[in-house]
């Protein structure tokens, strides 16, 4: 009787060169996605708000005139707001990177 060979094992032999698919990656464990979160971030909440457009280029243009960031001019104004208001002034205002 012919009995055709099994392929898969004279491929192993032979050192076969095709590509196998690679076993899927198990998912990530909670401590690998805490540590992938970039640490400026860690203990903070993002706060957005939608003005119009001429209100984000004159934001930018302000921090470029006060060599500071959007982030610093934005604690600034949230102090400002909070001190208007009785409440402490908690937003942390930051050295700009780079600018001296």
């Amino acid at each position: 009787m012919n009995k055709r060979p099994n392929l898969a094992a004279v491929a192993a032999a032979a050192g076969s060169t095709r590509r196998r698919d690679p076993e899927p990656a198990p998912p990530p464990t909670l401590e690998a996605r805490e540590l992938a979160i970039p640490r400026t971030r860690v203990g903070t909440k993002q706060i957005a708000a939608h003005f119009p457009e001429d209100v984000a280029w004159q934001l930018r243009a302000l921090a470029v005139e006060r060599k500071t960031t959007v982030q610093n001019l934005m604690a600034e104004a949230l102090n400002d707001l909070f001190a208007k208001h009785g409440k402490p002034e908690v937003a942390p205002l930051e050295r700009a990177r780079g600018l001296s």
